[in-house]
């Protein structure tokens, strides 16, 4: 993997990601694949019409089912999925730790149920790093301890503790595949923890920057603390970690969220709100978000967004979205995720603009007053 920054504008950057699969311009948001597909979704709608460059992939569902094994026989994500460009799959971890009525951290894993069928199953780091060998994804996430905030100073000691611990095994296996030349187009990302505890994120991130990752990621937010928590504990610890390798804050968000943490040195992002919104009558515009299925819809001929040049916008009225969400058709589900990831991958594409050309902070006051 290749990483360059190009360009800062305050404390926002626009870099250049080069996998084995694609170049990948940041700011990034990758839109949520669970199974190996996006919901509603085809490849085509996410090479031609949405034009992506990475999407993630969730490595608890796919070990689950298909299973990785399946997927290795069957070429790696990209030639099951057939899917071109590039795949981050995130460690498991947090599935584990939030489908299952039976999981529990150890040691040296995480004990866990399927939420399918109750089996169960054992995830160690080097498990979940040889689940994803046999994806074959560009970017994997390594096994962490999340905790669920609020939390005591005890666990979450304990979790930073265990990450740490499981990060030092994580890059020695993943080092020592690729000296015997194995995963050499494999690269691994560590998740800082923490909650939003200054000394345990500023440890967190010590202790893992050292160590030889290709790109680190903050993980345990957005997990019950307050928006205003979570920008501060980002703005704290992005101090901490490497300038000349991708940052990437897991599981976030709102466009808020998004252009917040931008401002605050963040490369890449995910979230599974624009397309579970988009199913649920949400829509994002540049004014703000609307609910589709609302009666004031009813006879409303205007585009979801008039500033939006996504095929949702360009071919149908609010009226007609609102009628097939409330008939539940189909091609509601289609109509609406285009529509929400492409406002979003139009956002990052504009902010990046706006780095380029050293006027951010100006990009983010337009934000807001188109919002307000």
């Amino acid at each position: 993997m290749k990483f360059e920054v190009e360009a800062t504008s305050s404390n926002a950057r626009a870099c250049t990601i080069t996998t084995e699969h694609s170049t990948i311009k940041t700011p990034v948001f990758m839109p949520v694949g669970t199974v190996g597909s996006v919901k509603s979704l085809d490849v085509y709608d996410l090479t031609s019409t949405l034009q992506t460059d990475i999407i993630l992939a969730n490595t608890y569902h796919m070990y689950l089912r298909p299973g990785d094994e399946t997927v290795k026989e069957l070429g790696g994500l990209h030639n099951f999925t057939k899917y071109p460009n590039s795949f981050l799959t995130d460690s498991g971890g947090f599935q584990a730790f939030s489908l299952s009525d039976m999981s529990k951290p150890k040691e040296d894993g995480i004990e866990f149920r399927s939420h399918i069928d109750g089996s169960r199953h054992f995830f160690t780091p080097k498990k979940v790093l040889d689940i994803q060998y046999n994806l074959n994804s560009d970017i994997m996430m390594i096994l962490d301890d999340l905790v669920a905030l609020p939390a005591t100073k005890e666990r979450i000691k304990l979790s930073i503790e265990r990450t740490t611990k499981w990060a030092k095994e994580s890059i020695e296996y993943h080092r020592n595949n690729q000296k015997d030349g194995r995963c050499l187009t494999n690269n691994i990302f560590a998740i800082i923890q923490g909650g939003i505890d200054k000394e345990f994120r500023k440890k967190s991130a010590n202790d893992l920057c050292e160590l030889d990752f290709d790109g680190f990621a903050i993980g345990g937010l957005s997990v019950g603390e307050l928006n205003n928590e979570m920008y501060d504990t980002v703005e704290y610890t992005t101090q901490f970690m490497p300038k000349d390798k991708p940052r990437y804050l897991m599981g976030v968000g709102t466009p808020e969220d998004l252009i917040e943490n931008i401002s605050r040195g963040i490369d890449m992002f995910d979230c599974v709100m624009p397309t579970r919104n988009a199913r649920n009558g949400t829509l994002f515009t540049t004014f703000g978000k609307i609910n589709i299925k609302s009666a004031k819809f009813k006879l409303d001929t205007k585009p979801v967004d008039e500033n939006c040049s996504c095929p949702t916008c360009k071919t149908y009225s609010r009226a007609y979205l609102n009628h097939l969400f409330r008939a539940r058709e189909i091609s509601y589900f289609r109509a609406a995720t285009l529509h929400n990831l492409h406002y979003y991958l139009t956002f990052m594409k504009e902010v990046r603009e706006a780095i380029l050309q050293d006027r951010f902070e100006d990009y983010k006051k337009e934000f807001y007053s188109k919002r307000s």
